[in-house]
């Protein structure tokens, strides 16, 4: 299972992360830091009744397709990728920082932060402590908890330590029993997820979202994650009342990346100059 894999590399990955020092250095640039944006926050203000807001990914590579683009192999610029997602109309950022399974960085993370400046998440399999210091200290707004791959007890510690660090948590479910789990344990949980891809088999299908936001309670902001291509899924998005959309491959592989932010979002008009 391509899950239990990257599971497995990212816990031998901390084990050579777990020093005093490395915790304190992470510990001292979160305390020059500046406050993370309002990664909810923006989110629900930017969703409209023609469109879910957008986050927008940047993504070099998956494990089951490698390179999203050749010139990928030469090239990667998460900067002018992430700037053409805000020109366009992008609400927030994701940031995949996976090395070993995504070809992601916590550099391309914090690059992208500074430089462009919207809220931020950090796309990341979540398993150890020191990767919530390390989300903060690069400059991220918002964690990713994937239910599938913690206990009931991380995702309690894990929303707390979160919350300590004043970073927004996207709650990622796949399954009923999944979003049960969120729902039960971690009541105060403001983003919900529906990852439309299941981590296990990495197949996509936006029937997920349709079945499971009709279990989310009000008050909650469901994002659908993954398997949205064209206008048509957006829209079908909107009558689910789902409020943002994660959206990484098919904005990364299109030719003209600011047309298909426009195509999603359903708009017109020059990109933001700003």
């Amino acid at each position: 299972m391509i899950l239990d894999r990257i599971l497995e590399h990212k816990r031998a990955e901390l084990r050579h992360k777990q020093s005093r020092g490395y915790l304190s250095e992470l510990k001292a640039r979160i305390r020059d830091a500046a406050p993370p944006l309002g990664f909810a926050d923006t989110l629900d203000a930017r969703k409209t009744a023609a469109s879910p807001a957008l986050i927008a990914e940047v993504k070099k590579a998956s494990p089951s397709l490698g390179l999203l683009r050749p010139e990928f192999e030469q090239q990667f610029e998460p900067v002018t990728i992430a700037d053409a997602y805000r020109r366009h109309g992008a609400a927030a950022l994701s940031v995949l920082t996976d090395k070993e399974f995504f070809q992601g960085s916590l550099d391309y993370l914090r690059s992208v932060k500074e430089k462009v400046g919207l809220p931020t998440l950090n796309k990341e399999f979540m398993v150890g402590d020191v990767q919530f210091y390390e989300a903060r200290a690069y400059g991220a707004d918002a964690v990713l908890l994937i239910v599938a791959a913690l206990d009931r007890r991380q995702l309690i510690d894990f929303h707390a330590l979160a919350s300590e660090l004043s970073l927004d948590v996207l709650f990622e479910t796949h399954h009923e029993r999944e979003l049960d789990t969120v729902l039960e344990w971690v009541p105060e949980a403001r983003l919900i997820g529906i990852n439309n891809r299941d981590l296990r088999t990495f197949s996509t299908d936006l029937a997920v979202t349709f079945r499971l936001a009709k279990r989310v309670p009000p008050g909650k902001l469901i994002v659908s994650e993954s398997g949205i291509h064209k206008r048509d899924d957006v829209l079908r998005l909107v009558e689910t009342g789902v409020h943002a959309m994660l959206v990484g491959e098919s904005l990364i592989r299109a030719d003209d990346t600011g047309a298909k932010v426009k195509e999603l979002l359903g708009v017109d008009g020059p990109p933001q100059e700003t």
